[in-house]
């Protein structure tokens, strides 16, 4: 994995080192903490719906894609960790957000510097976006899911091996999955009107150990039920390749939670170690998950692996674990969106007002993600469009741009301006045909129930 250092000629290390020395000083967290919240950063919906995208891609094909999308992500990552330290020496800022920093990489360019605040503005309306998409991804989740776990309580058993064809049986239908999501509404408002984080640690801890046995469990049921002979595509087919490509950036785009990692760090300079060592235990997770659960299931793997297990009440018992710790999960992905727009609105407001203008305005933003749900009920598909249409800029398309408008006139080489500008494209060309296929899937689909 390249970093950016490496990129640029005649940048010594002694403004780096002095900037760690700078930041290190204050007590922050360690390199065991760091690398347990960057993992909790990119493990989540994303990695169950990635067996539909290795079945999207091909057997051979997906896993390799997801190897290059991983080396692609995690080196965009350090390339932004370079950009901010860069950055904030030459501003004399302590750290800067992800916003702040292509906002100060404008200001190199002259004829970009009247315009910088708009580079910020730009990253914070794409975070909002894929943050409130993880949202609308959490509410399909949870309503396929439970509605799954209803419809078959009455013929699950304590016997795993009574299904033998590797899925779960649906004898009792109930409610359409969309009056599930108007139940959980009032449950995720209630939540997201907690003040503070802090008060969600110890339900977080549980919901992380509830979610890691989970996985513990959907690898053994996926690795102990491969279908032998495998007899499935190496490679997808071509038009439903954009589809993977959604899914696996949606799952990589763990970008946001970088700088606030390294700047929270006790010792920064650890952090590079931290990256690669977490995202390549990602890496690892996303093959083979993605790979494993795609040989086990073949053709009949769902939007999330979930989906599929059998109805014997140890796997309706991770369904249902998993789905609390992703209830868990959406406050913490919520603060996102809400710290960057509830504050300048309710500066706006007189201060006896403030408490309550602030709980509107989240209650406003849940029902909002609630009804773009209610919208796209389909699990793989939200996933892929979320994926499409913010992640793969906020983790291919900017780090790129923001390397050479960091270091622009610094001796940025051919190569690494060419490298730039390829990542940068296959980010583009991603986002378009991405977004294009799976807006034609979700038109596709909904004509065809209006049909039925």
């Amino acid at each position: 994995m390249m970093s950016s250092s490496d990129d640029v000629r005649g940048e010594g290390p002694s403004r780096t080192q002095r900037h760690y020395e700078r930041i290190g000083t204050r007590t922050g967290t360690s390199f065991c903490q760091t690398l347990i919240h960057l993992l909790k950063g990119n493990i989540g919906t994303g990695l169950l719906g990635l067996p539909l995208a290795v079945k999207n891609a091909g057997l051979v094909l997906g896993p390799i894609s997801l190897l290059c999308m991983g080396v692609i992500a995690v080196h965009c990552m350090r390339v932004l960790v370079d950009c901010s330290h860069h950055l904030s020496a030459k501003v004399n800022r302590q750290s800067l957000t992800y916003g702040e920093a292509v906002q100060y990489g404008m200001e190199n360019i002259s004829w970009l510097r009247r315009h910088s605040q708009w580079g910020k503005r730009t990253v914070n309306l794409f975070l909002i976006i894929t943050q409130l998409g993880f949202c609308c991804v959490y509410f399909v989740f949870l309503s396929d899911n439970v509605k799954q776990v209803v419809e078959a309580a009455n013929a699950t058993t304590f016997n795993c091996h009574m299904n033998f064809s590797n899925q779960t049986q649906v004898l009792v239908p109930s409610f359409d999955s969309r009056l599930y999501m108007l139940c959980f509404l009032p449950a995720f408002i209630l939540l997201v009107f907690t003040p503070n984080l802090k008060y969600l640690a110890p339900l977080s801890l549980i919901a992380n150990l509830v979610m890691a046995a989970s996985l513990v469990l959907i690898y053994f049921y996926s690795i102990m039920h491969i279908k032998y002979p495998i007899d499935l595509p190496v490679v997808g087919r071509a038009k439903d390749y954009p589809l993977f490509f959604g899914t696996a950036i949606f799952a990589f785009e763990g970008i946001g939670v970088v700088l606030p990692l390294e700047n929270k760090m006790h010792r920064p300079q650890t952090f590079p170690l931290v990256l690669y060592l977490g995202m390549g235990i990602v890496t690892f997770l996303y093959i083979s998950l993605g790979t494993i659960g795609y040989m086990c299931f073949g053709a009949d793997i769902g939007g999330s692996i979930t989906l599929n297990l059998p109805n014997c009440w140890t796997y309706q018992a991770v369904k249902l674990l998993y789905c609390f710790g992703i209830f868990i999960t959406f406050a913490l992905q919520f603060y996102v969106p809400a710290e960057i727009l509830i504050p300048s609105v309710v500066a706006r407001v007189s201060e006896r007002w403030e408490t309550a203008v602030d709980l509107l305005l989240r209650a406003v933003l849940v029902i909002f993600t609630c009804a773009l749900a209610i919208l796209i009920p389909e699990l793989d598909l939200v996933i892929s469009l979320v994926g499409s249409v913010s992640s793969s800029f906020l983790a291919l398309i900017f780090p790129p741009i923001l390397q050479v408008l960091t270091f622009h006139g610094e001796g940025l080489s051919p190569a690494s301006l060419a490298k730039n500008m390829v990542i940068s494209l296959v980010g583009l060309v991603g986002f378009l045909a991405g977004t294009y296929v799976a807006i034609e899937q979700i038109i596709t689909r909904n004509s065809l129930k209006r049909e039925l």
